[in-house]
């Protein structure tokens, strides 16, 4: 302890000088959005190559996980061939279907791109995670992430560089669609930063039928998820005594604690949209 104060007080004017300059700069960052964008995108790389070092060693010890969740995520895909349908024959005579996968493109609304994981938090009040791979360069502001389950995950915020931040549903600021698959009734989804995986579901009329068990899904309401994207199951119902609407507690079908690689999901209409939606604000 003397050797403490022995250290302080040879360095006084060094230390008290590495105090102001550090106030300086977070008052600089504070107050100038030009600086707080340049420390935001700065801090955004270096943050993210450190993760990507230490995500290549957390990694290697989860091999099996990993292996599972691709697993998970090529059975999804196989199920939607055209190979694992038996359809009946609706004509009383044989026909050959002439169609190519390339005349029905022109109808494809969104497109999915895989990136890898390389950050995530589940503890904080406000939580995020960052992704990487080769599709960043892909990737902007407003995009939807589901994970390997194809199970919502949260919307991309900030693209720079290698690097990509979401949003997490588990973000007292995220307020998505989500409605009741089977009911249909459409409510908003709130995190009250307690216990992750809870998500709460709000603004649904007492008049729904909705019990422990039922599926949500996304409403499609927004340009950032198609609609039946799955979110989670309910797990209790509470009827809220000052207005006629249910508090539905339901857990996520995407599992925050362990989230190794994600999808992009790429709404080919969104730029249209949000043009449209822009001039439509202009003339009012």
């Amino acid at each position: 302890m003397r050797n403490i104060f022995f250290f302080i007080r040879r360095y006084f004017n060094f230390l008290f000088f590495l105090i102001l300059q550090v106030i300086c700069i977070l008052l600089i960052v504070h107050y100038s959005n030009f600086h707080k964008a340049v420390f935001s995108g700065t801090a955004n790389r270096i943050t993210g190559t450190i993760n990507k070092e230490y995500n290549k060693v957390e990694y290697y010890f989860q091999l099996k996980k990993t292996n599972d969740s691709l697993v998970k995520a090529n059975e999804v895909l196989y199920n939607q061939l055209k190979s694992a349908f038996n359809l009946p024959d609706s004509t009383s005579k044989t026909m050959i279907d002439t169609i190519m996968v390339d005349s029905v493109r022109q109808y494809r609304t969104y497109s999915y791109l895989h990136v890898k994981v390389v950050a995530n938090s589940v503890a904080a009040q406000n939580n995020f995670i960052v992704i990487s791979g080769s599709n960043v360069h892909q990737l902007r502001s407003g995009m939807g992430v589901v994970d390997a389950n194809n199970a919502a995950i949260g919307i991309i915020t900030e693209v720079s560089g290698e690097y990509a931040v979401v949003m997490s549903l588990l973000h007292k600021d995220s307020h998505i669609s989500g409605k009741l698959l089977k009911g249909g009734e459409t409510g908003t989804l709130n995190w009250d930063g307690k216990e992750p995986n809870i998500i709460t579901l709000t603004n649904i009329p007492k008049s729904a039928k909705v019990s422990k068990g039922d599926t949500i899904i996304t409403s499609g309401f927004s340009t950032s998820f198609p609609k039946g994207i799955s979110i989670g199951r309910v797990e209790a119902v509470f009827a809220e005594t000052a207005t006629n609407n249910f508090k539905i507690k339901f857990r996520t079908l995407a599992n925050f604690y362990n989230l190794q690689y994600a999808y992009a999901i790429n709404n080919l209409q969104q730029e249209p949209v949000n043009n449209l939606l822009e001039k439509v604000k202009k003339q009012q």
